[in-house]
């Protein structure tokens, strides 16, 4: 790996992780299209800790009302809004939790294939298509019913080219919430999920023999953390001026971008 390709992966990861189009699907396109090798698992621990940044930096000031009122909870100060909207987040990431374990390292590798990831980037582009058209923008408060529904929904994800934003959106909008509410719900459940993920690829880095290029990690690290910020914040301010739909066609032609590559 050289720079120029830890920057572009780095990029292309905090750009994807968090709109509804699926980091995957872009990440195992590029380097097949420019004839990289793989990065390698040190790199993705390091770009999962930059977009995980990201998304605790944007919003550091909801997350310290939830925990504060989540802490709360716990000592009998009783439930508010922000104290059920933590529990909800930890209760939504049960599932994917749960269905990650049962996984074995040879279901994980068939779901990698390019054409699953082609199949899960168009089937789940027209669901979200489907979201879009039924959208009411009726509630904007989150529910149990929302936190399971949703949650549940989010395990899909664990099918590379679904995109777990993409989903948990999806569903967000199936069950009547508000875009931005859609959206940020789904970006709060991606804290425990990225870090679960990103421990679990560090734990798995630590038990390897693997070198760790720590200039590369660093590149990845940042430039990822700086363009996930800049991802999130620019999509919750058009979100309701552009709507899902330029993404359900961006799918749909990556998509098929993808069958036309890998079947040959």
């Amino acid at each position: 790996m050289d720079i120029f390709q830890a920057l572009a992966l780095a990029i292309l990861q905090g750009l994807t992780e968090f709109l509804p189009i699926s980091s995957s699907a872009h990440l195992i396109l590029l380097p097949v299209l420019l004839g990289w090798e793989d990065q390698g698992l040190a790199f993705d621990v390091a770009v999962h800790v930059g977009t995980l940044t990201a998304v605790v930096v944007y919003y550091r000031k909801d997350l310290a009302k939830i925990i504060s009122a989540w802490l709360g909870s716990l000592i009998g100060k009783g439930f508010t809004d922000d104290a059920k909207l933590a529990w909800y987040v930890g209760l939504g990431t049960i599932p994917v939790g749960l269905v990650g374990i049962s996984l074995s390292d040879a279901m994980q590798e068939a779901l990698r294939s390019p054409l699953v990831i082609a199949g899960a980037t168009i089937i789940f582009a027209l669901l979200l298509w489907w979201a879009e058209k039924r959208v009411k923008e009726q509630r904007t408060k989150i529910t149990l019913v929302d936190a399971i529904m949703v949650g549940l929904f989010q395990a899909i994800a664990l099918i590379p080219g679904t995109s777990r934003s993409g989903i948990t959106i999806t569903a967000g909008l199936l069950l009547g919430l508000t875009r931005e509410n859609a959206a940020k719900f789904s970006f709060l459940l991606s804290i425990p999920v990225i870090a679960l993920a990103g421990s679990l690829k560090a734990l798995e880095l630590y038990q390897s023999d693997v070198a760790v290029s720590w200039d590369f990690m660093s590149i990845g690290a940042v430039a990822s953390a700086v363009v996930a910020y800049l991802s999130i914040s620019w999509f919750l301010r058009l979100l309701n001026k552009i709507g899902m739909m330029p993404f359900v066609w961006y799918r749909l032609v990556l998509g098929v971008i993808l069958i036309a590559v890998f079947i040959r």
